[in-house]
């Protein structure tokens, strides 16, 4: 059996959203990507896609940080470090980080990338607010907008105000309310930015170099 690059995120959006960005950067397609329904199944199940790859398979997981980035580092840090792989570094890498497989053992190259540039805080929307022009005065009526909900009518959390942000955004569009993928393909969001880069170099490190 071949080696296989597969490919671990949370859910759909995070799915999608990589596959457009792919598309987008005319990168060569993986094996699988797989989306685990949310962040808890995902952590769960990491040490078992570990230990069940074949050898020379390369395994990477894009994970949001959340609300503490050290502490969702650290559990993926524990969880390589038990399993023999050296060098895990005590922080991420800002570029992404990639772990090659224990010497002696069939367990694959990892890679780690954490939502939304592996420094800070955050969720999938946080690394989608790069990809929104920058100076835009449509964006700055959203986020003003956003912003003016009477205290009372504000249904969401403060964490989850990125995802406000984005999706107030899309709906204000030519197109009203496509999915974050696609709206990647319709360049509401744009692909093309310096942060896209980051996240597409440590692809492309990981998995094709």
């Amino acid at each position: 059996m071949s080696a296989k690059r597969i490919l671990l995120v949370e859910g759909v959006d995070d799915e999608h959203v990589i596959k457009h960005i792919f598309g987008n950067r005319s990168l060569p397609k993986l094996d699988e990507i797989k989306e685990h329904g949310g962040v808890d199944r995902l952590l769960g199940s990491f040490s078992t896609h570990l230990k069940g790859s074949e050898d020379g398979d390369i395994v990477g997981v894009i994970i949001d940080a959340d609300v503490d980035i050290h502490a969702r580092w650290q559990s993926l840090r524990n969880t390589l470090i038990h399993l023999g792989y050296q060098n895990v570094t005590d922080n991420p890498s800002p570029d992404g980080s990639i772990f090659d497989s224990p010497t002696g053992t069939l367990l694959p190259r990892v890679g780690i990338w954490m939502m939304p540039d592996n420094q800070n805080q955050g969720i999938l929307e946080d690394f989608l607010r790069f990809l929104i022009p920058t100076g835009s005065r449509l964006f700055d009526h959203v986020s003003s907008s956003v912003a003016a909900i009477p205290q009372g009518e504000r249904r969401f959390s403060a964490f989850a105000e990125p995802k406000a942000l984005i999706h107030t955004w899309l709906a204000w569009q030519a197109e009203p309310g496509k999915p974050l993928g696609t709206s990647i393909t319709a360049r509401y969001l744009d692909p093309d930015v310096a942060q896209v880069d980051i996240l597409v170099s440590w692809l492309d490190r990981l998995f094709f170099l």
